[in-house]
């Protein structure tokens, strides 16, 4: 599963960082186009008590709060600290991702999900924590509409263009899965 990029500030200095879950416990890193693969040493770790991470075969332990996107947090990694800040994510919406070519055949149901005019669509799975968007409200473009949790993390999920909020499909609570339409924006 393809997670959202994200443009993260380790000490100040910029990272795009690019998540691919690959198994339960196992995951890629795509840091400045570096590709690392790390393991969870925990199936579902508490990122509130330091954890294990195996990358590339070597073991880290890490510290750090709870990941907060409005403001910078600090992370411990083996002895080294860091100051972190993690940008919004860099979310295309499904709709300009998402092109289908003849050699690529497409179910029903994945036509219908893509044909919904200004959908913002999940880009994980996840859990809703956060719904800032009602039917009928104005939206600029970068908007926050809603948070999604996943891995711990939370991932804003942005408008994709000026519009009204035609309808929204989720409340907070709701599990979602990737590519499910969370609120339609015209």
């Amino acid at each position: 599963m393809i997670m959202p990029a994200y443009e993260i500030f380790i000490d100040d200095k910029p990272r795009k960082v690019e998540i691919t879950k690959t198994a339960e416990k196992t995951f890629s890193a795509k840091i400045d186009g570096k590709t690392l693969n790390a393991e969870l040493a925990a199936e579902k770790p508490d990122i509130e008590k330091p954890f294990s991470v195996k990358i590339d075969g070597k073991t880290y332990r890490i510290e750090m709060p709870r990941v907060d996107h409005d403001k910078p947090f600090s992370v411990k990694i083996e002895e080294a600290s860091f100051k972190a800040e993690i940008k919004k994510p860099i979310v295309k919406s499904s709709l300009t991702m998402f092109s289908p070519t003849p050699s690529m055949p497409m179910k029903r149901n994945a036509v219908q999900k893509q044909a919904a005019e200004g959908a913002v669509t999940a880009p994980m799975t996840g859990k809703i924590i956060k719904v800032k968007a009602k039917k009928g409200d104005q939206v600029k473009q970068g908007q926050v509409l809603c948070i999604i949790e996943a891995m711990k993390m939370e991932n804003e999920i942005t408008a994709p263009k000026a519009g009204t909020v035609q309808e929204v499909t989720i409340s907070e609570g709701s599990p979602v899965s990737e590519g499910e339409t969370l609120l339609i924006v015209a």
